[in-house]
């Protein structure tokens, strides 16, 4: 069975990847908005980063120690939640 494939103008992907980025909206979201498949945005967001990785300036003093405080967060909580999985887990076991 053969797919059909649809083909997307090169200004239709720039505008479609300047909401994900300018709006800093999610992939999911912006692909639904247009009727799209999330990997398909991901891709053109993906190449799009990749090929303007050097456009952005670098981070100052404040924004790497908010960077490093939500990172920190970030793992902390995480541990949290497979902890909180795990004991769900345990709790929910038949105890016969």
């Amino acid at each position: 069975m053969s797919r059909k494939y649809r083909k997307f103008s090169l200004e239709f992907r720039d505008e479609a990847v300047r909401l994900v980025i300018e709006a800093s909206r999610p992939i999911a979201q912006v692909a639904r908005e247009l009727g799209l498949n999330e990997g398909t945005l991901g891709n053109w967001v993906t190449r799009y980063r990749a090929e303007h990785a050097d456009d952005e300036p670098p981070l100052t003093v404040s924004e790497r120690t908010r960077l490093s405080e939500a990172e920190r967060l970030l793992r902390e909580l995480r541990m949290e939640n497979e902890f909180l999985k795990k004991a769900a887990a345990y709790f929910a076991r038949d105890p016969r």
